[in-house]
């Protein structure tokens, strides 16, 4: 039997997001706040093979691009992924994400006693990575330490 190629259309003007771990890429679509309502096309492939990573995801998005917060909130589920913002065709910018030092309210704090959630008080989250793989945060408030994988 002879492999085929996977074939998925190019975008006019958006963002590629790819080397998303292979499962991933209906929560990059959460982080992004993108559902049925978005007015653009989404391409979604899942389960692609990879010589990087054996099995991938990948989103194309158009008509869509990503500001600093959304990339670092993606670098915390997809910390090799790769984005491409297109335009006419074209990729005008590649880079990969990068998870920053610290994150302030970007992730919340699984402590109910933390002081970033008490309504009354309006502080928001900052967690210091203290370690990248697996992914490990802590609060600065209550020091409570959260692991991602």
């Amino acid at each position: 039997m002879k492999k085929k190629d996977t074939k998925i259309r190019n975008i006019k003007d958006g963002v590629v997001i790819d080397h998303i771990p292979a499962g991933k890429s209906l929560e990059v679509l959460r982080i992004l706040g993108i559902d049925q309502t978005f007015p653009g096309i989404i391409t979604l492939a899942m389960n692609v093979p990879s010589s990087q990573m054996q099995r991938k995801d990948l989103l194309k998005i158009e008509n869509r691009d990503l500001n600093p917060d959304e990339l670092h909130k993606i670098a915390l589920v997809a910390p090799n992924a790769t984005i491409n913002n297109i335009k006419d065709y074209k990729v005008v910018r590649k880079e990969k994400v990068k998870l920053p030092k610290v994150l302030v309210g970007i992730v919340p704090c699984p402590n109910p006693n933390c002081i970033t959630n008490n309504s009354k008080e309006h502080v928001k989250t900052h967690f210091q990575v203290i370690h990248r793989s697996p992914l490990r945060l802590r609060c600065k408030y209550c020091e409570r330490t959260v692991e991602y994988r």
